[in-house]
């Protein structure tokens, strides 16, 4: 038994160091499609970032579709891990004592961990996700669009609990509500200068203000 778990042990091994190159390439060809846009970047620009050779980042990656698609896919899990995954975990009983509503307390946690996702100078992946309007093949397109549908469903559903909760009478659709928040904050990256006067914990506050005077208010 113990022979075989320390067998299983160096198979995970193996298999982490063989991973470790295709993310490296995900990450390089992250910033440069960030800096240089899709379309203007080449598997050799690629694989010059990375000093390999093409026919080593052929091995990994057969098309530049195919880098894009697991950038967009690794781009839709930190959302998915970041933001539905944290706004899911929290109960009344986190904000038991409080006088907040949960279902009001997960929207607002939602529109300030997708601010922070977007924000984020770490993971270019979503900025390559927001910014490129290049077509993937059809397939890989419907997997990730079938994602985003998921997401906006999720805050849809939100903001109908919210809108109920509060008895509200906005004449706001909670589909519109879904996509005008989603689109705002989306569109951040295009004008936000993390230098400039607005600091991004402002940011959070004035969105959380707009939408919940407005959509839901």
């Amino acid at each position: 038994m113990l022979r075989e778990a320390a067998l299983e042990t160096q198979k995970e091994n193996r298999k982490e160091i063989r991973q470790e190159p295709r993310q490296e390439i995900l990450r390089a060809a992250a910033r440069l499609f960030q800096q240089q846009g899709y379309d203007a970047t080449s598997m050799n620009d690629v694989a010059a970032a990375l000093k390999l050779s093409k026919g080593g980042l052929y091995h990994h990656f057969q098309s530049k579709d195919e880098i894009l698609f697991h950038i967009m896919s690794h781009a839709m899990q930190i959302t998915e891990d970041r933001v539905i995954n944290v706004v899911r975990r929290i109960d009344p009983a986190s904000v038991a004592g409080s006088g907040v509503d949960v279902t009001e307390e997960r929207l607002r946690t939602l529109i300030r961990l997708h601010i922070q996702v977007v924000l984020s100078p770490e993971d270019r992946e979503i900025t390559v996700m927001l910014h490129e309007n290049h077509p993937l093949p059809l397939a890989l397109r419907r997997k990730i669009n079938g994602r985003k549908k998921d997401y906006l469903v999720f805050v849809e559903n939100l903001i109908a609990e919210v809108q109920r909760k509060r008895n509200s009478h906005s004449r706001v659709t909670p589909r519109a509500a879904a996509f005008a928040l989603v689109g705002m904050i989306n569109w951040i990256y295009q004008w936000y200068k993390p230098d400039g006067p607005l600091t991004g914990d402002a940011l959070v506050q004035q969105f959380t203000d707009i939408f919940f005077h407005g959509a839901v208010g």
